[in-house]
């Protein structure tokens, strides 16, 4: 099997790596006596059903025996109160300076004490869902949570006797399963606004004060994730859809970006029908570097419900929905209301069945990655033709923040951020990422692309001119040029965003190469050097300076 659950006597020992203070405490609470084992995604539906504030709208879940629900399961909303996005300020990781794993521990240790008196709740799932790649993880949390516990199993895989089958058989890897401990309810005192603790290298991780379903969803792929770094694998946070054309050829591509910056739309388009295509999924899954096939974690799709008013018909997929609202219609069910009316970032678990084309995994390697980036420098594509550059742009993936995200008070929604390779839940150095990528480009000859799903200086980029551009490159038929003396970089022509490299616009390109290097330099010394990137990533973005001063020379 894939990650060790069991041990032999002789190997539970100081020595072990698997064990330490953190993993210690909070597996060790999975074992007490107020701790009841919730083994179905039947019992965890009837649990959420009955729990307290719970919504139980007059939606049918869709072929819910394949699902594993009663047949007459209904789709359950349950709404969280001010926060209503994931806060990256909650994140601390175990392995980063200045991070004490004995204060953290003992945080740890009075957090599960404090749970002596209360019902808890313990649910397995698999993450992976192909023998390549399985990993078992555990959720422990309170009662009067349900709802929390029923769409983590079903966004992740939930234990059934043919996926233990699956598991039994699948490629071992020397780890530990993942553990995590969470209560809402328990607010650290150094840590008013939750606390989102990772031990990356132990497997395990500690959620506290924290309701909003997202951080569970991430918080335990953030582990799996790790887990893939450490054995060979791309960690990727995107889409993944292959492109099956009648001769026998196959096209791959992988899309990556934060919420909202069109990855779902891109992995789920299937331009009127015009191809037979594939998907992998939407959001999570891993690359292996040296095989080239690529595995996905998870069965579901947890997505906004922005775009989808209450007839669209992706609602028929819905399982779970998170902070929207519900009303009465003309027949006097209780129906959604989406669109985010009721607040920002509304979200569902949506079934596997949305996608009536689904795999689990792709063999054929990647042929091309697509940065998603909302740089209104960037015309609406780009083809990056040096697999350094195109490593150092996935580094310094600019875009903007979204409802996702429950920002800092005083942030700014519109200000341009760098999320590298557009993963906030990265627990290892940068460098990881920066090399297996690289290696993707320069030993798979992957092709890399960049697609501005912003604005182009101040024109929006529709996502029908995005979806265009995509089919033109599957096809073969992008017709590409030189973009100014840029040496390794690329663009087409696009009718309304025509690219002219006068003084506004050599200004806008030293900012962005300015932005990026300032990134680059500032990781050097940011968690004393940990997410330091290698020196050929500062000189490539150098080499692209000079290259614009060559055009700045030539007005």
């Amino acid at each position: 099997m894939s990650t060790i659950s069991n041990f032999k006597l002789e190997d539970i020992t100081k020595g072990n790596k698997i064990f330490n203070s953190l993993r210690t405490t909070l597996e060790t609470a999975f074992y007490g006596n107020n701790v009841e084992n919730v083994t179905t995604a039947s019992e965890a539906y009837k649990l959420a059903y009955n729990s307290p504030g719970t919504i139980v709208t007059d939606m049918p879940v869709y072929k819910p025996e394949l699902i594993g629900l009663p047949e007459d399961a209904k789709v359950l909303l349950f709404n969280d109160g001010a926060v209503t996005g994931r806060f990256a300020g909650a994140r601390v990781i175990i392995g980063e300076p200045n991070v004490s794993i004995e204060e953290y521990s003992t945080i740890a240790r009075e957090a599960v004490y404090q749970t002596r008196y209360k019902k808890m709740y313990h649910a397995q799932v698999i993450i992976g869902l192909d023998t390549e790649f399985m990993v078992r993880a555990h959720l422990l949390l309170p009662e009067k949570y349900e709802n929390i516990m029923y769409s983590w199993l079903l966004n992740f895989q939930y234990i059934t006797q043919e996926i233990m089958k699956m598991y039994d058989s699948s490629k071992e890897y020397p780890e530990g399963d993942i553990y995590v401990v969470a209560d809402p309810d328990y607010v650290p005192e150094i840590h008013k606004d939750g606390l989102a603790l990772f031990d990356p290298e132990h497997n395990c991780a500690l959620l506290l004060g924290m309701r909003y379903f997202g951080e569970y969803k991430k918080g335990t792929l953030t582990l799996a994730w790790s887990i893939a770094n450490r054995n060979g694998f791309a960690s990727c946070h995107g889409g993944m859809k292959r492109y099956n054309f009648d001769d026998g050829s196959k096209y791959t591509v992988g899309v990556f970006g934060l919420s909202g910056a069109g990855k779902s739309t891109i992995t789920h388009e299937k331009h009127d029908g015009k191809y037979n295509i594939t998907i992998l999924h939407d959001d999570a899954y891993v690359i292996s570097v040296d095989d080239g096939y690529s595995v996905a974690l998870e069965p579901s799709y947890f997505d906004k419900t922005q775009d989808y008013p209450t007839t669209h018909p992706a609602n028929k997929f819905l399982l779970t929905v998170q902070n929207c609202g519900v009303t009465l219609d003309d027949n006097n069910n209780k129906v959604l209301v989406t669109e985010d009316i009721r607040n920002g970032n509304g979200r569902a678990v949506k079934s596997i069945l949305w996608a009536d084309n689904r795999v689990n995994k792709i063999d054929e390697p990647v042929d091309s990655i697509i940065w998603l980036m909302k740089d209104a420098t960037l015309p609406p594509v780009l083809k990056i033709n040096n697999p350094v550059l195109a490593s150092v742009m996935g580094a310094t993936l600019a875009t903007k923040r979204t409802t996702a995200e429950r920002l800092a008070k005083g942030a700014d929604m519109n200000a341009l951020v760098i999320e590298p390779y557009a993963n906030p839940f990265r627990t290892y150095p940068l460098s990881e990422d920066y090399n297996k990528f690289k290696l993707l480009f320069e030993k798979r000859n992957v092709d890399c692309y960049i697609f501005n799903t912003g604005s182009y200086k101040d024109k929006k980029i529709p996502k029908e001119v995005t979806l265009n551009i995509l089919e033109e490159i599957v096809t073969g038929k992008a017709e590409f040029k030189k973009l100014g003396d840029f040496k390794d970089i690329e663009y087409i022509d696009v009718e309304g965003f025509e690219v002219k490299f006068d003084k506004d616009y050599l200004d806008m390109w030293q900012g962005s190469i300015d932005y990026r290097k300032d990134f680059v330099k500032k990781v050097d010394v940011e968690k004393e050097g940990r997410d330091r990137l290698p020196e050929e990533a500062l000189k490539e973005l150098e080499d692209l300076e000079a290259q614009l001063n060559m055009m700045k020379s030539q007005l």
